[in-house]
């Protein structure tokens, strides 16, 4: 099987030794073989296992239960959480490349658009999906032209009290604490819509 399928959110539906994992522990691919080698590989790892663990938490669900609110008066659902983290990615190239690309969801209307635009429809969901690929490729791309964790932003910084100068060791870390907390929401929300709690 290509390595790619077995990584895919519809085989992580499949059943498993334990009910409410979404794969046996020894076949998670958020599991490395290796030694991650250095601090950079390792902020690259955890990057990667969060996402995953994002996707995991969203597989198998319909456009009904992903856009499924929490409980009021919040916004968050799983969808939301989706939209959210793409603008999250995006801040790679607005702060560090320095790209002139603007809120995917936000606006001077509306800056709540990730949560609230996060709507049953399965037009939705696929752009969101596709949107969220779209973004943590582009932040990839990013990161495998820039090996060291202290270059500066070439863009101006909206994370801290006054968007102050940050280096790529600072924005990773944000990311990945931006992404723990999330997948932290997204287990409960995935409990609440299934049952299901997984690892």
């Amino acid at each position: 099987m290509d390595p790619d399928e077995a990584n895919t959110p519809e085989r992580w539906s499949e059943a498993t030794v334990y009910p409410d994992m979404w794969v046996d522990p020894d076949d998670d691919p958020r599991e490395t073989e290796g030694v991650v080698d250095g601090e950079r590989g390792l902020l690259l790892d955890y990057l990667r296992s969060y996402r995953l663990t994002l996707e995991m938490k969203c597989s198998g669900l319909d456009a009904e239960q992903l856009a499924r609110r929490s409980v009021p008066p919040s916004t968050m659902s799983l969808l939301g959480l989706l939209r959210h983290l793409a603008d999250d990615e995006r801040r790679f190239r607005r702060i560090m490349a320095g790209e002139d690309t603007p809120w995917l969801y936000r606006s001077a209307e509306d800056r709540e658009a990730d949560w609230n635009g996060a709507v049953a429809d399965p037009a939705v969901v696929e752009e969101a999906w596709r949107t969220w690929r779209a973004e943590t490729a582009a932040t990839d791309r990013y990161l495998g032209g820039v090996s060291d964790l202290g270059t500066r932003n070439a863009g101006a910084s909206d994370l801290g009290p006054d968007g102050a100068d940050l280096d790529l060791r600072e924005m990773l870390i944000a990311e990945i604490a931006e992404y723990a907390r999330h997948c932290g929401h997204a287990d409960l929300l995935r409990e609440r819509i299934d049952g299901r709690v997984g690892q």
